[in-house]
């Protein structure tokens, strides 16, 4: 069982609690009890890693990063001729993200 959040700031934030309304909080902690992802938090999840510049596998939100590296995949996505590192929960939520014509998306384990 992962822990909920970890702080990762020097400064002074709020407690952990404080945060059991956000969507991040919630979903970290139906994935610990067991629960499956419905497609919509899939690609809520997916969208988030994928758009904060403080982690690859995790979300920060109010200095406390939520990680979730053991349910994200690693994936490398070739489009325009570059090609692009991700991670995702699945491919079709990986597609949900991504804009404009995908040449090849190859997961890496």
């Amino acid at each position: 069982m992962k822990p909920i959040a970890m702080k990762f700031v020097e400064w002074d934030v709020p407690e952990l609690a404080t945060l059991q309304g956000s969507q991040a909080y919630q979903l970290r902690q139906l994935l610990n009890e067991g629960g499956k992802m419905n497609r919509k938090q899939k690609n809520w999840l997916t969208s988030q890693v994928n758009h904060n510049a403080y982690f690859k596998r995790g979300i920060p939100l109010m200095g406390y990063r939520f990680d979730f590296s053991d349910v994200l995949k690693r994936y490398f996505v070739g489009q325009y001729g570059h090609i692009q590192e991700y991670y995702a929960v699945d491919k079709t939520a990986l597609r949900s993200i991504l804009y404009g014509r995908v040449d090849e998306i190859v997961e890496i384990s």
